[in-house]
């Protein structure tokens, strides 16, 4: 486990704007030049034109830098609540998607629920067919 990282995520988890779901989500990643971006979900009553915690934290990453190694992705922290079944909670297949482009394939992807206790996953696992700039769409 990053230990920044989670601390970050669960920190910023606490200032999620969900009155709708009641579903609070933090997301920190650090880039390949060492910067963390922090992010949590910010839900909007005109559905689903909300933003998710990870594309919150990209949405940081990419307005601070046009330096590559600023814009890649080294690895991810998520922290959530277990969902249904005590499951614990991955990027939807949007953040998926947006972690892909930004990322490499030694990228870590962590999910924790906010006791510490989850699992980590490269991103193939997460998005085994997902495409990026440089490679071509199915």
């Amino acid at each position: 486990m990053d230990a920044e990282l989670f601390e970050r995520a669960r920190d910023v988890r606490s200032r999620a704007h969900a009155p709708y779901s009641r579903f609070y989500v933090g997301a920190a990643l650090r880039t390949e030049d060492g910067r963390i971006f922090a992010g949590a979900n910010v839900e909007n009553a005109s559905f689903p034109e909300g933003w998710c915690a990870e594309t919150s934290a990209l949405g940081q990453m990419i307005s601070s830098s046009l330096d590559p190694a600023g814009r890649r992705v080294a690895s991810v922290v998520v922290v959530a609540d277990r969902v249904e079944g005590g499951i614990v909670c991955t990027p939807c297949g949007g953040c998926r998607q947006r972690l892909k482009e930004f990322s490499t394939a030694r990228t870590v992807i962590e999910c924790f629920d906010p006791t510490g206790k989850g699992q980590s996953f490269s991103i193939a696992e997460l998005l085994p067919a997902g495409f990026g700039i440089d490679e071509p769409r199915a």
